[in-house]
This record gives structure tokens, C-alpha cells and sequence, in this order.
């Protein structure tokens, strides 16, 4: 059981995180926010997947006018996301988001101020975004790389700005576009603060690589209880940042939903067609959200002790033979011919 750092609670929407509250998974639109319709549609997919906060991208006086609309067709908290402007950031208030995003060192501390009042009256939270690649001018000096060092100076610095102007109600992140700065960063910044922390690696990448680079970051921060909200940022389809945040989740037990299928690599000894299976039973359980355990083994060796685990589970006995377990209990054997449908078949009696 990983022993989760204790930091302050914060409300979004009728969303909590921080605290004892469980880990919120987010993502952002990608669609121009301006463009009702679609970001709508683009938010009500990212909701089946298993989405819990939603950001938007505000660039114009027409995106943030269109946050009221969007809002009242959508069911999770929405996140205003804004740079540079105040006049962008109290429109945004105005029509009703449940977070702003800003790097307050982007605004003059006059209009900051009047942002900090607005959100304190109405009680939305904000996130100081710090990211390596827009860091302060005078923090950076004659330096062309930023270090963790740099991020977490910049960090409680527009924290403490925050705060001297009476404003607590606050998510903190800071994100390099590799794993090391990123680690470090908010291992050092955890030890300083104790707001809630929204982690994630910018500009991870593609599908591939930036999967694999947000596993690391993520898991190695995450397994020494850093972290209340996670974002994995993939140049692909939204919804696939929020099925890859899920499986880093489920994989610590920090949260559970959907099916974890438990499958093995496939040797001299498989008897079915594991790897077939694996893909259509991934296929065929993409929408499922009640908890569920699933084994597919090529053998007995280590298939019987996974498969008594698992809530369902299919293992190569050898020959034509397969095993069905249920609930620790061997229920059938079958031809492998039949496998997958017969598999099918118990799969939808416990899901």
C-alpha cells in the first residue's frame, strides 16, 4: 500500500482532490474551445473514458464567452486555461469555470490581483502552471537549460505572490518535457509545500514514447506518494491520455476501474493463442467500468496460480485443451477452438 503525502484538500466543481481524496485523472480538449459543438462531443468521449477534469484552452474572447454553453452540457469540472490576459481570465470567471490555470508571473500584479479577488469571491481554486519551457526571464538568467532548481524557485515564488495576496485556494505543477527534471522538480517542491500537486510530463510526445516516458515520471512520483491529480499529455487522441493515466493507476492500486487483464508473454509451452485473445478481450472490454480481474496464460505453470486470482481467467492445459477459471475455480474445459466465445460468454455474466 503506498502511503499517499498529506496535503491540503481542494474543491472543483463538486470535485475534491488533495487530502485523503482519491487521485483525479484530467485531460484537455483539443478542439478550438470557440467551436461549441465539437468540444462538447470531444468532452462527453473523454467522460466515457473515464475523464474526471477537464481543461480548456482560452485564446480568445469567443472561447472564453463559450465556456457557459459548454459547461451546461457536460457533467465534470472545467478548467479555463490562460495566459497573459486578465480580461480572458474574468470572462472566464464570469461565465462559471470550476478551475483556472495561469502562470501568475505571466500578468501584471495589479490585474493578478483582481483575478485572485474574483476567484476568492467565487471559490475557484487555481493552478499555478510552471513549465520549463516559459520560465521567469530573471530565474533563467544566461542559462539555456532549466534545471529543477529553476522550476521549484519559480513555483514558490508565485505561490507565495498567491498568498501575500490573500489567495490559498491553489493546485501547483511544474513540468519539464522529460523524466528526470520532471522527478526531481516535485520531489524537491513536495517537500516545500504541501498544496495539492497536479503532475505530468509536457510534451511527452506520441502514443509510444510518451506513454512510456509519463509511466516513468508518473510512477516513480506516484510510489513515494507525491501526486493528487495527473494529466498524461500524448500528441494523439485525448481519450488515449485518459486509458493510458488509468492503467498507471490501477497498476500501483491507487485506483481501480475497467477491466486489468493479466496476460503472459507467450513461450515454447503457450497452448492457446494468447496473443489473440489479449487483443480481442482488450477489444471487447474498452467501455467496461466495474473492477474486474482478468488472466490469459499459455500454460499451467503459472496460469493456475494467476488464474485463481483473477476474477476470469482462460489457461492452455496442453493439446486442444483450455481452462475456464471463475473466482478461483476451474467452471469448464474446452476445446481452443471455442475459446474466445465461450470466454466471451462468461465475461459478460460478471461485468
Amino acid at each position: 500500500m503506498i502511503k499517499r503525502k498529506k496535503t491540503k484538500a481542494i474543491k472543483i466543481g463538486k470535485l475534491k482532490i488533495g487530502g485523503d481524496f482519491p487521485i483525479a485523472i484530467q485531460s484537455m480538449t483539443n478542439t478550438k474551445t470557440s467551436d461549441i459543438e465539437k468540444t462538447v462531443k470531444q468532452i462527453k468521449r473523454l467522460e466515457e473514458a473515464g475523464c474526471e477534469i477537464i481543461r480548456v484552452g482560452v485564446p480568445d474572447l469567443n472561447s472564453a464567452k463559450a465556456i457557459g454553453k459548454i459547461k451546461k452540457q457536460i457533467n465534470i469540472p472545467l478548467v479555463a486555461d490562460i495566459h497573459f490576459s486578465a480580461a480572458l481570465a474574468i470572462e472566464a470567471i464570469n461565465q462559471g469555470i470550476d478551475k483556472l490555470r495561469i502562470n501568475p508571473g505571466n500578468f501584471p500584479k495589479q490585474e493578478l490581483a483582481k483575478i485572485a479577488a474574483l476567484c476568492k469571491k467565487n471559490k475557484i481554486p487555481i493552478r499555478v502552471g510552471i513549465n520549463s519551457g516559459s520560465l521567469e526571464k530573471d530565474i533563467l538568467g544566461k542559462n539555456k537549460f532549466v534545471t529543477p532548481e529553476m522550476m521549484v524557485k519559480s513555483a514558490i515564488r508565485n505561490v507565495r505572490l498567491m498568498e501575500k495576496m490573500g489567495f490559498y485556494d491553489m493546485v501547483v505543477s511544474l513540468k519539464a518535457p522529460d523524466v528526470l527534471r520532471t522527478v526531481k522538480a516535485y520531489e524537491m517542491l513536495s517537500e516545500k509545500i504541501d498544496y495539492p500537486l497536479h503532475l505530468g510530463v509536457t510534451e511527452a510526445g506520441g502514443e509510444f514514447s510518451g506513454t512510456i516516458k509519463t509511466a516513468m515520471a508518473l510512477g516513480s512520483l506516484l510510489l513515494k506518494g507525491i501526486g493528487d491529480t495527473v494529466r498524461v499529455s500524448l500528441t494523439s487522441d485525448p481519450v488515449e491520455e485518459i486509458r493510458v493515466a488509468w492503467e498507471i493507476l490501477k497498476s500501483l492500486d491507487l485506483r481501480q476501474r475497467g477491466v486489468k487483464i493479466v496476460s503472459c508473454p507467450t513461450c515454447a509451452r503457450t497452448s492457446i493463442d494468447v496473443i489473440g485473445l489479449s487483443k480481442k478481450i482488450e477489444e471487447l472490454t474498452v467501455g467496461i467500468k466495474k473492477p474486474t480481474k482478468v488472466a490469459i496464460m499459455g500454460c499451467v505453470v503459472n496460469g493456475l496460480g494467476e488464474g485463481r486470482e483473477a476474477d476470469l481467467a482462460i489457461v492452455g492445459e496442453g493439446g486442444n485443451i483450455a481452462l475456464i477459471i471463475k473466482k478461483g475455480k476451474i467452471i469448464n474445459k474446452i476445446a481452443k477452438e471455442k475459446e474466445f466465445e465461450i470466454f466471451k460468454k462468461e465475461l459478460k455474466k460478471i461485468i
